[in-house]
């Protein structure tokens, strides 16, 4: 019983001890780590100071050498202000001197200008003297004098002023480019006047004379909405089952009548569906022209040509010449080229473009000033068209020289291709008529020895009698022709008016 006390006590006492001695080590341990630390917080700071002093020293050498660097810059730039100074005083002096001198050049001018005025005035004071001297000797006075010498030069007054007529004409000339779309129509009336039943009308059927009253429409308003929408007049008559589209486009006029075609057969007509088809129509017509453009250089065998010049080849389908069909007119000129080029060892590719473009000016010459040649060679020369091949468009009728064999082919060419036998509708008959009123308007005229329609009837050329006729009178007598053609002859395109004076002097030696 008195045991177990006894090991309860030791327990405690060993317990007790256990814990004092723990509590010695934990302190003892605590002290240790403490003044670790505190050795290696002096030793961290020590190194700092140390890398302070450091960084302070090469701060102090970096302040030196850039110190030392800007003494050097400010040094040169001094040196360079004081340059530039010492440059500008040099400027200022010579610009002073130079102001000295004009002052004093000018002062010498004034003097020379008073000296210049004085023997002006002395010279008009002899002038006066002299004039009135010649008036006393002469028995004149001056404006008899003045008329007296008028007289005397008029002769060669008048050949002076012939050729300031020609100059006046080449600038109005020039002019002229800039007004040419206010008188183009004029020039689209007269060139149209002549071709009015053949090229410009087109007739579309009915099936039945009822149709012409939906035509129509209450008011007008089916023909005035067709009208507008495709340019071209519709001309509704007495013609049984049938109605009229006339216009001077032929493409406008070929949209029109697919487009009235159309309606008719689609018997809905009001301005709504007549808006619809018109545009409709002039896809599908548009579609044709690329076609057509298409086969026609692929017939002839003249690749790689612009697309603008492939549309214009396809608008020519529609566009006839005194009943010829301007393309099946251009494709046959391109093969009788081509085959008389073969023939004569001339370039035939050469030839066969020359003759396939032509005439492409006439796809567009009712909406451009001028002779359809010149406009065509234009065209092609915007669009990348060889020198030769447009010399061959511009030259095959006349309008310019030919520069090669092939140009001169192109021109038989055309000429072979319109005159065949039935090519072209105007009759023999007619053509003479028309050629002989044209050398009767120029015979009319006096002073004129002889006149020659020439060109198939597209220039008149009149020969003067030079003893009643100058050249200033030659000018005026061209354009008095021109004029009286234009006011009492038909005809399609235009007429030139050459007037030759010509003065020949002979002797014979015996």
């Amino acid at each position: 019983m008195y045991g177990l006390p006894f090991a309860i006590a030791g327990s405690v006492i060993a317990l007790s001890f256990g814990l004092i001695l723990g509590y010695l080590l934990n302190r003892y341990l605590s002290q240790a780590r403490i003044e670790s630390a505190e050795a290696k917080a002096k030793r961290l700071l020590a190194e700092a100071q140390t890398k302070s002093k450091e960084l302070m020293l090469a701060a102090k050498d970096e302040a030196l050498k850039f110190r030392d660097q800007a003494e050097v810059e400010a040094k040169k730039k001094r040196f360079e202000l004081q340059k530039e100074e010492e440059r500008l005083q040099k400027q200022r002096e010579s610009t002073d001197y130079k102001m000295e001198r004009i002052d004093s050049r000018e002062r010498q001018l004034n003097k020379r200008q008073s000296k210049l005025d004085r023997l002006q005035n002395e010279l008009d004071r002899s002038h006066q003297k002299i004039i009135q001297e010649l008036e006393r000797v002469s028995n004149l006075t001056r404006d008899e004098a003045k008329e007296l010498l008028l007289q005397n030069i008029a002769a060669e007054a008048r050949q002076d002023m012939a050729r300031v007529i020609r100059e006046v004409e080449a600038e109005t000339k020039e002019e002229a480019e800039r007004r040419a779309r206010e008188i183009i129509t004029l020039a689209i009336q007269r060139f149209a006047s002549d071709q009015v039943a053949e090229t410009t009308v087109s007739m579309v059927p009915l099936p039945s004379d009822d149709m012409k009253g939906r035509i129509i429409g209450r008011g007008g308003r089916n023909i005035r909405a067709f009208e507008k929408a495709t340019g071209v007049d519709v001309v509704v008559d007495d013609t049984p089952e049938a109605v009229l589209l006339s216009g001077f486009d032929p493409v406008r006029r070929e949209v029109a009548r697919v487009a009235m075609s159309k309606l008719i057969l689609d018997g809905r007509i009001h301005p709504g569906r007549i808006e619809q088809l018109v545009n409709k129509s002039q896809e599908e017509v548009a579609a044709v022209i690329r076609e057509t453009g298409e086969q026609a250089a692929y017939e002839t065998g003249v690749p790689g040509l612009h697309p603008k010049l492939i549309e214009l080849l396809g608008r020519l389908k529609f566009r006839t010449s005194y009943g010829q069909n301007v393309l099946a007119h251009s494709l046959e000129t391109a093969g009788l080229a081509a085959m008389m080029a073969a023939e004569l060892g001339a370039d035939v590719a050469l030839a066969k473009k020359g003759g396939l473009l032509h005439d492409i000016g006439k796809a567009v010459d009712h909406e451009v000033n001028g002779p359809h040649a010149l406009i065509g060679a234009d065209i092609a020369k915007r669009l990348g068209i060889s020198a030769k091949v447009v010399n061959c468009i511009a030259a095959h009728h006349g309008e310019e020289e030919p520069q090669c064999l092939e140009a001169i082919l192109v021109e038989a060419a055309d000429a072979i291709s319109g005159a065949r036998l039935g090519a072209r509708r105007e009759s023999l008959e007619h053509y003479l008529k028309r050629v002989k009123a044209l050398e009767e308007v120029a015979n009319s005229f006096e002073g004129v020895d002889q006149s020659y329609a020439i060109q198939a009837g597209r220039e008149i050329r009149i020969m003067v009698k030079p003893e009643e006729i100058d050249d200033l009178a030659a000018i005026y007598l061209s354009k008095n022709i021109a004029k009286k053609v234009e006011e009492t002859l038909e005809y399609p395109g235009q007429i030139t008016v050459t007037v030759i004076r010509e003065t020949r002097a002979v002797e014979h030696a015996k």
